[in-house]
């Protein structure tokens, strides 16, 4: 069991147009924990967009560290965390992901349990309910998985070499309302021709053919026709984007962060015109995570290892 530790979890987008529920990918934007085990539970929130958070075991992210360690019978240490995140709430950007995946690590490590990165998916997913955030955090890259109510699959893919531009708007978002806003029932040829769309556009994605890959993208039939009201301006935003380099453009999660994709070299020229236009958005510049959720022990100075 370790006495003090450091975990690093990247943010994450899914659904990926047609990939609803199942593509997620990670995002260089993150969340950081020190922890060390205390007489009680302690949280000290560095940054201003964790201000609101509770600082004792009420914690979202204490709650699930001790449902984790239960699982196996263990219990987790009374623990004083510092933590700072740049990933904003409420956005889109698997925020709730990432700190589910930083709680499992805390039980792994301060328990001693030894789970494997499959574990930590599926107690994961689990608790998420869908595998695209949580497997993106927990792997790193791109993560194209199925739940099926018992078990998770999931295929893994290191990186894509894409540049990616994030419009994140000054309002939040919560997942329930824009669950809310979708159909409980599809007839079957619009979910035959949503899941054909999906299909088409991950294997253009991954072959490389990027002007396929943009097209389907956007013709999402799952999710983002019935969401587009509650984001403002994404019209505007997808032809914007559209116009100066990316290749596709779509809501982010549940958004409202809207992402756009472009081939490598493209996002900078892209993102500049975005900010242009969007002057109350939040417009970064981002990249790929290749490395998923990282662990260091504080007390020994070395490399963030992989757990």
């Amino acid at each position: 069991m370790s006495s003090s530790m450091t975990i690093t979890v990247p943010a994450s987008t899914a659904n990926l147009g047609p990939g609803f529920d199942s593509i997620g990918l990670a995002l260089s934007k993150y969340l950081n924990i020190q922890a060390s085990v205390g007489d009680h539970w302690q949280f000290e929130h560095i940054s201003p967009e964790l201000k609101d958070l509770p600082n004792d075991e009420s914690h979202f992210i204490c709650q699930i560290a001790k449902k984790t360690a239960e699982m196996f019978k263990a219990a987790i240490p009374p623990l004083t965390i510092k933590m700072e995140s740049n990933i904003p709430l409420a956005r889109g950007l698997g925020s709730s992901a990432a700190a589910v995946a930083a709680a499992i690590e805390l039980a792994n490590q301060f328990c001693g349990l030894s789970l494997s990165s499959e574990e930590k998916l599926q107690i994961g997913t689990r608790m998420e309910g869908h595998p695209d955030n949580i497997g993106a955090s927990i792997y790193g890259g791109l993560v194209i998985g199925v739940f099926d109510g018992v078990e998770t699959k999931l295929v893994h893919i290191s990186s894509l070499d894409v540049d990616i531009v994030a419009v994140i708007p000054s309002y939040e978002l919560k997942t329930e309302e824009a669950r809310k806003a979708l159909p409980n029932v599809f007839e079957r040829k619009k979910a035959v021709q949503a899941s054909a769309l999906s299909n088409v556009f991950l294997a253009a994605l991954l072959t490389g053919d990027y002007e396929l890959a943009g097209n389907v993208m956007e013709k999402d039939l799952f999710h983002e026709p019935y969401r587009i009201h509650l984001i403002d301006h994404f019209v505007e935003m997808r032809k914007c984007a559209r116009e100066n380099g990316a290749f596709g453009t779509a809501i982010s999660g549940a958004g409202p962060a809207v992402l756009s994709f472009a081939e490598k070299g493209k996002g900078e020229k892209l993102a500049k015109s975005l900010q242009a236009q969007f002057l109350d958005c939040e417009i970064e510049l981002l990249s790929v995570d290749q490395n998923g959720i990282q662990v260091s022990e504080s007390t020994i100075h070395k490399d963030r290892l992989r757990s």
